[in-house]
């Protein structure tokens, strides 16, 4: 690739890139002398698993890493021990080594998913955080003005809401600053979010008599309900090690416009290529669920295989397309005997509660047997042979006396 080709390529499904002119001398400076830029992303390991929002930035990483330049993912051992408080309207509580240590491992296996580990610089800031003295820190204070740290915008809402603000907060975009110094890192990726701890990165790496680095920020993926941004807590991500089989439902379950997202921000396709795939179904020459199809085998592909991704298709469309059951269903036994329909379902724990089973029984979505059921109370008798209950489109039980 030319530089301009380069630079298109990595700005694709960026929103900022701070700053454009400096990346392409950085890049004109590291093509003539072969050597490669070193490209910094750093992640808090405060859960265990990584969805495909999280991707979105990996992405990015891996895009540098195939232009062939140095990457470092960071695992933040020591910064997530203090909380990172972007977008939070509360102090949040720091984790211990020990949790952290455990999900930094889970982080390491599924990172790799998407970098090559033989190229990829693993690195801890706890290397050369857990070595800061008292002294150290002062001397790193020192650098930042609190009147800097408190035009952060979450700092900012919480003083006028009157929220407390806990001193160990404001250290927390100092230390992550501080990791690009101590990498000496040339650009640095993040979330939207992330955009003052990246910014604050800069500032000290000139205060050290580095040249700043770039910074470059990718927006914050939409969950499932393409509203609200993905998040395990709200029940609308895709986790990288979920199922062939869920992860292709679930991509199915967006709308057709959410698709067009996802085919920017968690697909290797280039803009031209995916604009083109977007205008063919514009124009009727490709069916929308077809192109929805190709989404999911694209995302499964890249966690899975080929293979698992072709299963899959085949799996949904004896599901819901052929409307068969699946060729594995949790079979589960019970004593034989008489059911209320709605109570089965809950204990069961196809639905979190009683009320909940009713609501779905009303609204259609419960079969037995094949058969919609129509009202909650329906009794239904547990025998050596079984009964079939299928609750929304996935979830699937067989009970047996």
């Amino acid at each position: 690739m030319t530089i301009e080709e380069q630079i298109e390529f990595l700005k694709k499904g960026t929103v900022d890139v701070i700053r454009e002119e400096d990346l392409r001398k950085k890049l004109e400076r590291s093509h003539k002398t072969g050597k490669p830029l070193r490209v910094k992303l750093g992640l808090d390991p405060t859960a265990p698993d990584i969805h495909i929002g999280h991707t979105v930035v990996i992405r990015k990483l891996k895009a540098f890493q195939d232009l062939g330049h140095t990457v470092i993912f960071l695992i933040g051992d020591f910064t997530g021990m203090i909380g990172d408080p972007s977008g939070k309207n509360v102090t949040r509580p720091p984790l211990s080594r020990e949790e952290i240590n455990s999900n930094a491992e889970t982080y390491k296996r599924q990172m790799f998913k998407l970098l090559d580990p033989e190229k990829t610089e693993l690195r801890f800031n706890g290397e050369w955080m857990d070595k800061f003295t008292a002294a150290d820190f002062v001397k790193l204070c020192a650098r930042v003005t609190v009147k800097q740290i408190l035009e952060r915008d979450d700092f900012e809402k919480r003083l006028n809401a009157h929220t407390p603000i806990s001193l160990h907060e404001l250290l927390y975009p100092l230390t992550q600053g501080y990791d690009s110094v101590a990498l000496e890192a040339d650009v640095e990726l993040g979330g939207t979010d992330q955009k003052f701890n990246l910014m604050v990165g800069r500032d000290l790496q000139r205060e050290y008599g580095q040249e700043p680095q770039i910074v470059m920020t990718t927006p914050l993926l939409e969950g499932l309900d393409g509203v609200n941004k993905m998040s395990k807590s709200l029940n609308n991500y895709i986790g990288i090690d979920e199922a062939p089989n869920e992860m292709f439902g679930k991509v199915m379950s967006i709308s057709d416009d959410l698709m067009w997202r996802y085919y920017e921000l968690v697909t290797d396709l280039t803009p031209a290529e995916i604009a083109d795939r977007r205008s063919q179904c514009d124009a009727g020459d490709i069916n929308p669920r077809n192109a929805k199809v190709a989404l999911a085998k694209l995302i499964i592909q890249d966690f899975h295989s080929l293979e698992a991704a072709q299963l899959a298709e085949d799996e949904f469309n004896r599901r819901f397309v052929q409307k068969e059951v699946p060729d594995e269903v949790e079979e589960r036994t019970i004593a034989a005997g008489s059911y209320s329909l709605a109570q089965l379902i809950a204990d069961t724990g196809l639905a979190a509660s009683k009320g909940e089973a009713r609501r779905l029984i009303e609204q259609g979505g419960v079969k037995v047997n094949g058969e919609k059921a129509t009202a909650a109370n329906t009794e239904i008798a547990i025998d050596a042979n079984g009964v079939l209950l299928q609750v929304g489109k996935r979830k699937f039980l067989k009970l047996v006396a």
